[in-house]
């Protein structure tokens, strides 16, 4: 019998482009202050999604993975954005294989993107 180990990729794309908008429109601290609090919401809205995921409160999942997104773009994250739009449209179907994968690509290609755009932040300084 032979074993297959897997090495998910969860590489991430961030959009430069919207992030460095944000600074030339707000300025240095303005754009640091949202890009940190947008940070900080989409870590706690992670976190939300799952223990929403362990505990089998599908909707209330659905509700967290929907508010992500518009978040995650707003700084550029799109790789997040998409994941967390899959994670949104599997929560009410019945693969739940197919979720737990998500769920799963989810808080990899989350902790990715902060760490990314927690890099370019610190560039940008």
């Amino acid at each position: 019998m032979v074993v297959a180990k897997l090495r998910p990729d969860s590489a991430v794309k961030v959009e430069q482009d919207r992030l460095e908008q944000l600074y030339e429109q707000l300025g240095q601290s303005g754009a640091d202050g949202v890009v940190s609090r947008a940070m900080e919401e989409l870590a706690i809205r992670l976190a939300k999604v799952e223990s929403c995921y362990k505990r089998g409160e599908l909707e209330e999942m659905q509700r967290a993975a929907r508010s992500m997104i518009a978040i995650s773009e707003q700084i550029g994250m799109v790789t997040f954005a998409q994941v967390a739009e899959d994670v949104k449209s599997l929560a009410m179907t019945q693969d739940s294989a197919a979720l737990a994968a998500c769920v799963a690509r989810l808080m990899r290609i989350g902790e990715n993107s902060l760490l990314a755009v927690w890099d370019y932040q610190g560039e940008s300084v």
